[in-house]
């Protein structure tokens, strides 16, 4: 459950790295975000802090901080993305030009970044690098053979279309691995895309069909067929979308839990012949989970009603977008025209910004271990550590005190506590990379090998003891995440920074800033997804009857409360999707809260710039969320984001924390003051 916004490994728009050249640097704490929490400069003197905190305290840095063309979103998360995008460009540059020796961490890295940044080399094959695998999708004879190619597309990492497949630990005894089939094959961002109503959605089904035709006559066919073809996608598309569970509904892991065997899978329908994806995609198959049983059954039906040619159309086109950014500039520019109309970008990243994370997707940990190495400090992890036992005490206090939860249920919740595992900075031991080929020649194969990498060692661990050990992100990674299965929560070293946590920073700020992420991935072990897992990660219900119905009322006034909230003009947040982010938000700002008062104990306060160490601490919180987006994204925020919109993280967290409006003298008649009756409150 990672606790960033919306950008998380999307490549195509912000996948945070850092390294700093030459040594560890410092970041000067003077342009520090969290210490920019009490500089007045970034404040909204207008707005009363008691009517719109998010305003007041980000006001002014929002009317001097402008979306750069090419983002989305301007936030201090960019200002640091950016940062680090600069110094790393330093680092691939030195590592490319350095041709290290073959099968080193410096000659993939490098190679490959090379490889990407030779634009002249790319363009001269345009879109040839397609056409071996177009080929045989057009002499496909028969269903099963189609699916062949399918389930070779999904071993090389090079499409998926129609569903998903991979690993994960099993839910009834997570110290095993198992397979997980999944709904998937859709284009746009989720199935709701497809469904809406709504002038804009219409619009938008519209405009990407545009776009695929446009893409689809870069692979030779004339305009009409590649009209025609773009028309069959989004009706193949439209079908595979209803046949998908909401994805609000996926939040919920009893449903998505369901054990099979291979056998089993017959019951779905005769159209895909199981035993030979798997053999196909090299997975030695045993038990597995289906997360939508009623997915595969209605795709079953679309597979065995839909003319073959129209679904070899559908094939094609998810080979040719999934591979089009590593092509040729009219395919990238192809792209971009989309990505403008999704998410209201203006113009295209800079080449070198594209191949660092280009480089990054494909090699995340070999480029951690360059990160670690000249970024990350030992004091910085030292101090999240100590910060993190902080929490954990601050959260046992909470669990003892609750006076809606029975002594049975709390024992249990205490000893889950106690059983999280903390990762903090860094893998102990990092992925061995050396079966992984890399050629500076050869940039579109380069891809399609690190897709293969990643696909077959994932693939590898089916069937196989969890490895509880193993990191779900890359050190380098703005980001932080809560594992249910493995019931651990990990903080990599990137958000071991502005905004979250400086050395220089008083314990206010970082708090505010940073123990809020750590108070906020704890909870998301008990919040409405999370609290379904044991200790062990296991799904198993470990609440008396009495608190589960305490727990899912209480949940629900998180729910109704967000759901009433404006995401974007006439969009209201989507309540049930964003209740365990929100959650979390909320408990974790009070166990952070709680820690910090506990660890001023017998300190003397002071009063900075004017606030009080209360009040710093809700201001740091305030302004680590403060961005602009453009229209189009807050719109896809709201419609398809786990997570409320950050003006709303800041307004609905605090207007349920009395200690917020004490801290600023807020009164009754103020608006961020609700009634104690209506506040939310689980933890």
């Amino acid at each position: 459950m990672p606790f960033a916004r919306w950008f998380v490994r999307l490549s195509a728009l912000v996948a945070a790295v850092a390294l700093i050249a030459g040594g560890r640097v410092p970041l000067n704490a003077a342009q520090s975000p969290v210490a920019a929490a009490i500089d007045p400069a970034n404040r909204d003197a207008t707005c009363p802090a008691c009517r719109d905190f998010y305003q007041f305290a980000n006001g002014g840095w929002l009317k001097a901080n402008p979306i750069p063309g090419d983002h989305a979103s301007w936030s201090h998360w960019d200002e640091l993305d950016e940062s680090n995008l600069q110094v790393l460009r330093r680092g691939l540059e030195k590592a490319a030009a350095s041709h290290a020796a073959p099968g080193s961490r410096d000659q993939k890295l490098g190679d490959l970044y090379a490889a990407c940044t030779d634009e002249d080399t790319i363009e001269a094959k345009g879109a040839t690098p397609l056409r071996l695998e177009l080929d045989k999708i057009a002499a496909a004879q028969g269903l099963p053979a189609l699916l062949a190619i399918v389930a070779n597309e999904h071993r090389t990492g090079a499409a998926g279309p129609f569903f998903g497949y991979g690993s994960q630990p099993d839910p009834a005894n997570s110290a095993r691995t198992i397979g997980d089939l999944g709904q998937g094959g859709l284009s746009l961002p989720e199935r709701d895309y497809y469904t809406r109503g709504d002038a804009k959605s219409k619009q938008l089904r519209d405009d990407f069909s545009a776009h695929a035709a446009r893409e689809l006559q870069l692979v030779g066919e004339d305009a009409a067929a590649a009209t025609a073809d773009a028309a069959t996608v989004m009706r193949v598309e439209t079908a595979i979308a209803n046949a998908s569970l909401p994805k609000a509904q996926l939040r919920d892991p009893k449903k998505t839990t369901n054990p099979y065997t291979v056998a089993k899978l017959a019951s779905f329908g005769t159209a895909i012949s199981w035993p030979s994806y798997f053999a196909a995609i090299g997975s030695s198959q045993g038990a597995l989970n289906v997360d939508e049983p009623s997915f595969f059954r209605q795709l079953n039906g679309i597979l065995t009603t839909t003319p073959l040619e129209d679904l070899k159309t559908y094939v094609k086109w998810h080979y040719v977008a999934s591979n089009a950014g590593a092509l040729s500039k009219p395919f990238v520019d192809e792209n971009f025209q989309w990505r403008k109309k999704l998410f209201g970008l203006k113009q295209l990243e800079p080449r070198w910004k594209r191949c660092i994370r280009t480089v990054d997707n494909a090699m995340d940990e070999l480029l951690g271990q360059m990160f670690v190495a000249m970024r990350f400090t030992p004091a910085a992890k030292a101090h999240a550590q100590t910060m993190v036992r902080n929490l954990r005490s601050a959260y046992s206090t909470d669990i003892a005190r609750l006076d809606w939860m029975t002594p049975p249920t709390k024992a249990r919740a205490e000893a889950k506590l106690t059983a999280i595992v903390q990762k903090i900075g860094y893998p102990d031991t990092w992925r061995d990379y050396s079966k992984l080929v890399i050629q500076r020649d050869d940039y579109f194969n380069d891809l399609r090998n690190a897709n293969a990498f990643a696909v077959a060692r994932d693939i590898a661990k089916i069937g196989k003891p969890t490895d509880r050990t193993e990191w779900g992100m890359p050190p380098q990674l703005i980001n932080a995440q809560y594992n249910p299965t493995m019931n651990d929560i990990t903080f990599p070293a990137a958000i071991l920074l502005p905004p979250f946590y400086a050395d220089t920073n008083d314990d206010a700020l970082n708090y505010g800033a940073i123990g809020a992420v750590i108070g906020h991935e704890m909870t998301h072990g008990f919040d409405d997804q999370g609290r379904q897992y044991d200790k062990l990660g296991n799904l198993a219900d470990w609440w008396t009857p009495a608190d589960a119905k305490q727990f899912t009322t209480r949940s629900s006034c998180v729910t109704k409360q967000y759901g009433a909230m404006e995401a974007a003009p006439g969009v209201l947040q989507n309540g049930p999707l964003v209740t365990g982010e929100s959650i979390a938000d909320l408990g974790g700002l009070r166990i952070a809260y709680n820690a910090y008062e506990k660890s001023q104990a017998g300190k003397p306060r002071r009063t900075i710039n004017g606030y009080t160490p209360e009040q710093r601490f809700f201001l740091a919180f305030a302004t680590v969320w403060a961005e602009n987006d453009t229209p189009e994204l807050a719109r896809f925020l709201g419609q398809s984001n786990e997570h409320p919109v950050a003006r709303n993280r800041v307004i609905g967290t605090l207007i349920n924390m009395p200690e917020f409006a004490q801290a600023f003298h807020c009164t009754a008649r103020d608006k961020m003051v609700k009634p104690m009756a209506a506040v939310c409150r689980i933890w």
